[in-house]
């Protein structure tokens, strides 16, 4: 292809930061909601509750940032799908502290986690279909 072709074509978008990634994005406001939440929560459930519930959520965006530096779809794929356990953890959390009475925004929580969940499947399924 010639040079003024080239020039003329739409660049790839790529991402080069895993920052950039939607998902991660969401995943990582999920986080933050999480530790806003539970920190009101009652005292003798520091070391249980609250202790699972953050680290469960906080998987979620580290597999994805871990996923996005391998090379290989195989690999990515992997920590993608390890995501995916944490974040299934993480509604359970809100499931388990909002029939305790711990919050009441459980429903808000629960839809942002939904949407991770939907992203994080279709880069699931991406990563599964490319052979590299």
């Amino acid at each position: 292809m010639d040079e003024q072709k080239k020039r003329n074509m739409p660049k790839k978008s790529v991402t080069s930061d895993f920052r950039q990634m939607i998902v991660w994005q969401k995943a990582h406001d999920l986080t933050l909601r999480i530790y806003e939440v539970t920190k009101v929560f009652p005292d003798n459930e520091r070391f249980g509750l609250v202790s699972q519930l953050r680290r469960a959520a906080y998987s979620v965006p580290m597999n994805i940032a871990e996923g996005f530096g391998m090379r290989k779809s195989k690999d990515k794929a992997r920590f993608y799908n390890i995501a995916q356990g944490s974040l299934e953890e993480t509604k359970y959390g809100i499931i388990l502290a909002d029939d305790l009475g711990y919050f009441n925004n459980a429903q808000q929580l629960g839809e942002i986690a939904e949407e991770v969940g939907r992203l994080l499947g279709s880069l699931v399924r991406a990563m599964s279909k490319r052979e590299d």
